[in-house]
């Protein structure tokens, strides 16, 4: 009896040592690091991975991610400096730096989203209201993006937190800004267009103006060139005739009547009203072009007694 008595108290002290050596017992993985709590107050914070000891019984450990973290900001208007309002649609990235402040201060994961929006707002309305539209959108984005990083992170290091980025997903006007913007840009275009369309047809008439004018030079200067030849070749023809009808009269009259017979005498459009015994007949009558002599006058009449 005393036996199983004493093996059964052993076997409790077993049981109690075992409870107590898994109790002082505990693990940080790689993405967390640990706060040891003692009766409510912190008295250590482990960052390094691996097997840790407690106390069993009176202390707790409280695991804090160390992984970098999202915080998503609804989006919300902002004024810019020349009065046009903006909706942003930002987001930051942060990591717990300090566990023991952060738990201190904060708490827990929610209690930081919820701190880090309202100065993620705050740092909005300050950098965006210093700036004008177009910086926001298109100019000074990646500058504006880093003054609010910088002024979100020095509010934040009192939190322990340390805040890595903060982008802008989207800067726009809201949806009644942006159909009288749109309507005023489309008139611009228009506007714009209708100026290179004009550009464009003055330009078309001034090469026109001037292709017609080199057209008129040209043609005027083919023209004289073409007079020109022409009268060399009637001088050119008319020394030849000349040398022609030097050396050989007859033939040159017969053969320049000839001509003129072949022109004058064209078929179904020919009206001459000349005398049978015109010279133009000449050698109708005469194969030698000879003019008949013209008959004697008749002899005066002796005057009445």
């Amino acid at each position: 009896m005393r036996l199983n008595l004493v093996g059964g108290f052993i076997a409790a002290l077993v049981l109690v040592a075992l409870i107590l050596g898994y109790g002082s017992l505990f693990t940080v993985y790689q993405t967390r690091q640990a706060l040891v709590v003692r009766l409510g107050q912190p008295v250590r914070v482990v960052t390094e991975p691996g097997l840790n000891f407690k106390i069993p019984l009176i202390d707790s450990v409280i695991h804090i991610d160390k992984r970098i973290l999202d915080l998503e900001n609804p989006s919300q208007e902002v004024i810019a400096s020349d009065q046009k309002r903006l909706v942003v649609d930002a987001f930051a990235r942060y990591r717990i730096k300090d566990p023991l402040r952060f738990y201190q201060t904060l708490g827990s994961i929610a209690g930081a989203n919820s701190q880090l929006a309202i100065l993620l707002n705050s740092a909005l309305r300050r950098v965006l209201g210093e700036s004008t539209f177009s910086h926001v959108v298109r100019d000074q984005r990646a500058d504006l993006m880093a003054r609010i990083q910088q002024l979100v992170d020095q509010e934040a290091q009192g939190y322990g937190i340390q805040v890595v980025d903060v982008r802008i997903r989207r800067a726009d006007l809201p949806e009644q800004n942006s159909q009288a913007v749109y309507r005023r840009m489309q008139t611009e275009r228009q506007r714009e267009a209708a100026e290179f369309r004009a550009q464009g047809a003055q330009r078309g008439q001034e090469i026109r103006s001037r292709a017609d004018r080199e057209v008129t030079v040209l043609v005027a200067e083919a023209l004289s060139r073409s007079e020109q030849i022409r009268g060399e070749g009637d001088a050119t023809r008319n020394q030849i005739f000349a040398q022609a009808f030097s050396q050989d009269p007859d033939f040159f009259n017969f053969y320049r009547s000839m001509q003129a017979y072949e022109t004058g005498l064209k078929p179904n459009d020919t009206r001459l009203v000349l005398k049978p015994d015109s010279s133009f007949f000449r050698f109708f009558n005469d194969p030698m072009g000879k003019l008949a002599a013209p008959p004697a006058a008749a002899p005066a009449a002796p005057p009445a007694r």
